[in-house]
């Protein structure tokens, strides 16, 4: 599965909302599996989308075809857009499927990992990271991404932000220091995004 990261800073609200409900037009499509998307709970500004596809080859097809189409419904509403592609590697948890009805709050977590230590920090991700995130109260589903240079995603769905609350200060320390962290990653970046139900597909 193809996962696409989308964050930008949204200069007009309401005219970024109303473009973004026209991404409906997405269903149907070939081998898409579902969108969705909200705001930053740090920076109210900014907006995170996350699309999902079977593979690259219907993501590529889809963008020389009809991805212009509803974006130019949002041209001028946002500003500093970043655009990543990673490929699911593994679950955290368990059946992970794009749906975004059941939950309210999305973590995502990107890491830049030094190239020696990258099979190290997948490993540390499936027996440190996983076991922890899968046992804790709230989380419902989640992935493990990988993009080319050693760039990694980690996307949770949450019940609720206090739940996921209670994750991030239940011992997230004790697991960085397990999973050697510090050394592995050369930059990490993170959000913590209330999902707004409308822009879900």
């Amino acid at each position: 599965m193809l996962v696409k990261w989308i964050r930008c800073s949204v200069v007009d609200r309401h005219g970024f909302e109303r473009g973004q409900r026209k991404w409906a037009g997405l269903l149907g499509e070939p081998g898409f599996r579902g969108q969705g998307g909200g705001w930053s709970r740090t920076r109210p500004d900014v907006a995170h989308v996350f699309a999902f596809w079977d593979n690259r080859v219907f993501y590529d097809s889809f963008m020389a075809r009809g991805h212009d189409r509803p974006a130019t419904g949002q041209a001028g509403t946002f500003r500093d857009m970043q655009v990543m592609l990673f490929e699911r590697r593994f679950d955290v948890k368990t059946g992970f499927e794009p749906e975004f009805t059941d939950v309210d709050v999305v973590r995502v977590a990107h890491s830049s990992v030094h190239e020696d230590r990258a099979e190290h920090f997948t490993l540390m991700q499936k027996q440190v990271w996983n076991p922890a995130m899968a046992g804790s109260p709230g989380i419902v589903r989640g992935l493990f991404g990988e993009a080319p240079g050693n760039e990694f995603l980690v996307l949770s769905m949450w019940r609720s932000s206090a739940e996921r609350g209670k994750y991030r200060t239940d011992g997230a320390e004790r697991l960085a220091a397990r999973a050697q962290t510090e050394t592995d990653v050369a930059a990490l970046s993170g959000d913590v995004v209330e999902l707004e139900p409308s822009w879900t597909v």
